[in-house]
């Protein structure tokens, strides 16, 4: 295969291999390590389904010091180009002197055909990272629980994953690098297998790790650079087509209110992000090849819990509009730490907090033409659940505005009002984790697409898991 023998003494390992779709996930596949020394020659090597290497190609390198402890990491991107749609592979990742980290993946269907994926947000890690008062904590809002949902994932196999933000909430932990080398030791066994594509949350706004504090995101991650983004916003948002489905992912925090970050960045965009949200959702409601429009992002529109972050009036004013106008069917969200979904939305009232006007109220079957489905999906594994936090009947906390600063501790607080929410339909106050599942249904020429949604409550520490809930989204084929 031409890897050298291991010298695991000398040599850094293959750490945390996982993949990224490219912006065409029929052809386009992104394989990903870290080191936290340089290598030499850090290379892919693909093969077919029988196991045959026939194609190398190197990765490109690039680093970032984390500015709390002065570390260097390095992570190896190997772009993987001109695949053939739905098509298995295996591969392996290697560079000089290391022994070779395997792995497999599916590329997309080109056009329409069933496809899975899955989503969750809000994971942290299960390792304990900081010695306190002579005893190891998890200093970064993990749980064991964060170790389950991969095995979870694992056990439906999608096509790819949708991860909604608050990856390993490195911002907060002692030993930043040390985190994220966490995360990916937990993920990888699902990650090299199948793309987990995510959005930025709060969370991964790290203090003096770049301009607004992505750089540890944009490092480990090679995402498709977008039209408007500079070397500040490279990869914070960015777009994919797998089969007939397009997602967009959003970087919230720079249309949200609430100060959530290490550092306040609401507007660092200079409308550069909405401008392109526009001009794609347009574009892919156009296209007669898209039936469905999913929105992954973090910070939500809707939340029906009391006391925890509450939905944020940015979002409403920012992004709802698009989602109206061209017809967003899905969005999936994290942020709030439970599982919850709206009614189909369309319109908002005229009111301080531009409540969301529910189109329909069946909940079993939705048809998305009429509205928007919002689904909270925040139970990744973090130690701070909010299911149990639900307001009874269902209301919402709006976050309209925020304080000037504190001058002890340099945040905003958040300013609330109260609304009803008649737009809340199914939410999970018995279980605190779980993530959703997506079947897509091309369906045919003339007739109706569908996506069948299953929400699981992970339960063991193999994924254990059963369902609490299923329901149908369904639309006109865009060919029809």
């Amino acid at each position: 295969l031409g890897v050298r023998a291991a010298d695991p003494v000398n040599t850094p390992a293959v750490n945390g291999l996982h993949l990224q779709f490219g912006s065409d996930a029929s052809a386009e596949v992104v394989v990903s390590w870290h080191t936290l020394r340089p290598v030499k020659n850090a290379r892919v090597l693909l093969g077919n389904a029988k196991g045959q290497y026939t194609h190398t190609f190197g990765a490109q390198t690039v680093s970032y010091t984390d500015a709390k402890s002065g570390q260097e990491v390095y992570a190896h991107h190997a772009h993987l180009t001109g695949l053939r749609p739905d098509t298995d592979h295996v591969y392996l990742a290697a560079h000089d002197g290391a022994q070779p980290e395997f792995g497999s993946f599916t590329t997309a269907p080109k056009g329409r055909a069933a496809l899975r994926f899955t989503s969750f947000g809000d994971q942290g890690t299960p390792t304990l990272g900081k010695l306190s008062n002579g005893t190891y904590v998890n200093d970064n809002l993990g749980s064991p629980a964060a170790g389950n949902l991969p095995a979870g994932v694992e056990r439906v196999r999608p096509l790819f994953h949708l991860f909604n933000g608050d990856l390993c909430y490195a911002n907060l932990a002692a030993d930043r690098v040390r985190t994220w080398s966490d995360f990916w030791d937990n993920n990888t066994r699902s990650a090299r297998y199948r793309p987990w594509m995510p959005a930025p949350g709060n969370h991964e706004n790290e203090l003096g790790n770049g301009p607004i504090g992505y750089q540890a995101f944009q490092t480990y991650f090679a995402l498709p650079r977008q039209e408007g983004q500079t070397d500040t916003t490279r990869g914070l948002w960015y777009s994919m087509t797998a089969g007939s489905v397009k997602v967009i992912f959003l970087a919230n925090d720079d249309v949200c209110y609430q100060d959530g970050g290490n550092s306040y960045v609401r507007g660092y965009s200079g409308g550069a992000q909405k401008k392109w949200l526009e001009k794609e959702l347009k574009a892919a409601r156009a296209d007669r090849g898209i039936d469905w429009i999913v929105v992954c992002m973090h910070q939500v529109a809707i939340s029906t819990a009391d006391q925890f972050n509450g939905a944020d009036l940015g979002i409403r004013q920012e992004w709802l509009p698009l989602f109206d106008r061209y017809g967003v069917d899905l969005v999936v969200c994290g942020h709030e730490h439970h599982y919850e979904r709206s009614h189909p939305i369309r319109g908002q009232q005229q009111n301080a907090t531009s409540t969301p006007i529910p189109a329909s109220t069946r909940t079993d079957v939705i048809d998305t033409t009429q509205g928007t489905v919002h689904m909270v999906i925040g139970g990744g594994g973090t130690s701070a659940p909010s299911n149990q936090l639900f307001f009874n009947p269902p209301a919402c906390r709006v976050i309209t505005s925020v304080t000037a600063p504190d001058s002890s501790t340099g945040k905003r607080s958040p300013v609330y009002t109260r609304e009803d929410a008649p737009w809340s339909a199914v939410r999970d106050a018995a279980n605190s984790y779980g993530f959703a599942s997506f079947d897509v249904d091309p369906g045919k020429r003339g007739g109706l697409t569908t996506i069948t949604v299953t929400y699981y409550d992970v339960t063991g520490t193999q994924g254990e898991m059963k369902p609490f809930e299923t329901f149908t989204l369904q639309r006109p084929r865009r060919d029809a």
